[in-house]
């Protein structure tokens, strides 16, 4: 297992593509919520992702303070694999993706609601009441 960083404009057109494709399957397909994937953040975003065997079993991007909020951020949190611990590991990359890349050690996230335990296991806790986005109910959690 292989975690891989590359801000976006290292990016190759097959790694972009697997990027993409993974984000639309889990967040558009499998959870049926048509809407705008992508949203101009990407550009900006150091893509951190597992693979194994040379391909992408999970993914997620790390944005610097004041993208999409104050602070520096993770999103786009996904896996392919479920129930292997891929989560955890591709959390924890990114949290030390952004401590390295931005020098923070705070971080906020959109969390849907039901991985709330998921995320407080890795240090996050919730601020703010939940809210519904996209026909998904997400909290704002804070990791420091």
């Amino acid at each position: 297992m292989e975690c891989v960083i590359k801000h976006f404009n290292e990016l190759r057109t097959e790694e972009l593509y697997a990027i993409i494709k993974a984000r639309v399957n889990v967040f558009v397909v499998e959870q049926n919520c048509p809407y705008p994937e992508l949203d101009d953040k990407d550009q900006d975003a150091w893509h951190v992702w597992l693979k194994d065997q040379g391909e992408l079993v999970a993914y997620l991007r790390v944005l610097a303070p004041g993208v999409s909020f104050s602070e520096a951020s993770l999103g786009r949190v996904l896996t392919i694999r479920r129930q292997q611990g891929l989560g955890k590991a591709i959390v924890e990359c990114g949290i030390a993706v952004a401590k390295e890349k931005y020098h923070t050690d705070r971080l906020r996230i959109e969390a849907q609601c039901y991985a709330q335990g998921f995320y407080e296991k890795l240090g996050f806790r919730q601020v703010g009441e939940p809210f519904l986005e996209d026909g998904i109910w997400h909290m704002e959690m804070l990791f420091q």
